[in-house]
């Protein structure tokens, strides 16, 4: 049982770190446009040499050109909002079955009327369906639009962590899972 909840703890712990990286750093995806290489992640866009976010476009310059890029921004703009608020929930949810975790390894005695080893690995699936949610929303509207737009486009390493996490968070309930089946069913010393 000890075994599983470590294995599930160390997932949680190092997803949780690659789900902070993924939501903080800038580079989800990479393109090349008037030969140069931009890069832009769930918060700011990069043009060599500087960093916006999102929203500085507007007020940059009324241009033309800029106010076609700004509008044709807006309308797809939720994706944005909808891609960190998951990733944001989805950080909460596994820092909250981290500490459930933590309390149920050291049987910590508040809230004895309910197992925290089945709440923890509850949160740990519900921070994999967050996570997967934001990479699915980014996924498809990245590729639908962006994959249209720019001929030399790729995912890049921020995105790729997320999709680890993705993968952590869901062995980390798998194993809390494993743990609570554990302990709810031990073996019976007599054969049958």
């Amino acid at each position: 049982m000890y075994s599983f909840m470590g294995g599930g703890l160390f997932c949680a712990g190092v997803g949780n770190i690659l789900l902070i990286v993924s939501t903080a750093t800038d580079y989800w995806m990479q393109y090349r446009q008037s030969g140069n290489y931009m890069h832009h992640g769930l918060w700011r866009y990069c043009v060599p040499g500087k960093c916006f976010t999102h929203t500085d476009s507007i007020e940059m310059t009324q241009s033309v050109l800029v106010h076609s890029i700004v509008s044709r921004m807006f309308h797809i703009a939720a994706y944005w909002d909808a891609t960190r608020a998951f990733m944001i929930l989805s950080l909460l949810a596994c820092f909250i079955g981290i500490i459930v975790g933590i309390m149920a390894f050291i049987h910590y005695s508040s809230f004895d009327r309910f197992d925290k080893t089945f709440a923890a690995g509850i949160l740990f699936f519900i921070s994999c369906f967050f996570v997967l949610l934001a990479m699915a929303v980014y996924t498809g509207v990245t590729v639908n639009y962006y994959g249209k737009r720019y001929g030399n486009w790729r995912f890049s390493w921020s995105y790729i962590i997320g999709w680890v996490a993705v993968v952590l968070t869901f062995f980390s309930g798998i194993f809390y899972m494993c743990a609570y089946r554990m302990h709810e069913c031990p073996r019976s010393p007599n054969p049958h």
